[in-house]
């Protein structure tokens, strides 16, 4: 978004914008691609030619000064109809451009986002994408990203959400040589007695309880097992090589239950979920990058 445009020409005018917009230096480096010190450096020489304090900085927060937040009044409104003009031009010109930052849990990634990337990049060869696989849960906006993939309850309520494909179905798995060594359970309950290949959170660190549909209600299951993972892809691996019993989707473990590599248990009692969605910011003005994933997206679900 912001190629058009060097600090240097802008004198800083873009950093305190930036920060200001994510109140935060990292991010906003991030989206600048520039490191934080530089962009430190550029908000410090925009404050000495000013001869006033625009940030309130500490080792934990960034807030606008008085003379901060009358400035951004007056510069963020211009910057942004000058951002936004020569996007314009750019679709104007039928090329989307930009570096375009997603935030995507690494399942989602292979579910979902791998099989649309080749045919986006080569309609949109402008666009460079920067893609960042986070297990946790993390607010995109603050972190300076323009769309997240997540599943559709993990999505936060104030964004707009797209579905990308159909619900997916949970199976639980193990090898044949495990269940050779511990029979299969017949019911949730049983659980207790198997070791279970469980996942931790990234971001919160909190173990994920399985779900099971019992009759008309999901109930939350605490497993216990020797290996704990925070890859969620790394479970049908671990099921593989005879751990213990893995929690997954079905679309990922169904080639090795053809070739009886896996056997699946608790069928009966298998949840399906509404799936996976790309979600974004909610707002009027977002960048023609971001438009043409949406749009891309779109033609690619229906």
């Amino acid at each position: 978004m912001l190629q058009i445009m060097k600090l240097k020409q802008l004198d800083g005018l873009v950093a305190f914008w930036k920060v200001a917009e994510h109140k935060g230096f990292t991010a906003a480096a991030a989206e600048l691609e520039i490191s934080p010190s530089a962009l430190s450096q550029a908000i410090r020489q925009l404050e000495t030619r000013l001869g006033v304090r625009l940030l309130n900085r500490t080792t934990r927060s960034v807030s606008l000064t008085e003379a901060g937040e009358a400035y951004l009044a007056r510069v963020g409104p211009a910057l942004g109809e000058v951002i936004t003009a020569g996007e314009e031009m750019n679709v104007m010109q039928g090329r989307p451009s930009g570096t375009l930052r997603l935030n995507a849990a690494r399942i989602a990634t292979a579910m979902v986002l791998q099989p649309m990337l080749a045919g986006f990049l080569q309609e949109n060869p402008y666009v460079q994408l920067e893609l960042t696989n986070d297990e946790g849960f993390i607010d995109i906006v603050e972190k300076g990203f323009d769309a997240g993939v997540r599943m559709g309850e993990s999505v936060q309520r104030d964004m707009v959400a797209l579905p990308l494909g159909g619900p997916v179905t949970v199976a639980v798995v193990a090898s044949p040589d495990y269940l050779r060594r511990f029979p299969a359970p017949r019911h949730p309950d049983e659980l207790v007695g198997h070791n279970c290949i469980r996942l931790r959170f990234g971001g919160s660190g909190m173990i994920y309880k399985w779900e099971f549909q019992l009759e008309d209600r999901l109930v939350e299951y605490e497993v216990k097992g020797s290996l704990t993972i925070t890859d969620t892809l790394f479970s049908v691996d671990a099921a593989l090589e005879g751990i213990g019993l893995a929690y997954a989707f079905e679309e990922l473990v169904e080639p090795h239950i053809r070739t009886k590599r896996l056997k699946r248990v608790l069928t009966s009692y298998s949840p399906t979920f509404p799936g996976f969605y790309l979600y974004y910011p909610s707002r009027h003005d977002q960048p023609a990058k971001l438009k043409a994933l949406i749009e891309y997206a779109r033609r690619q679900t229906k």
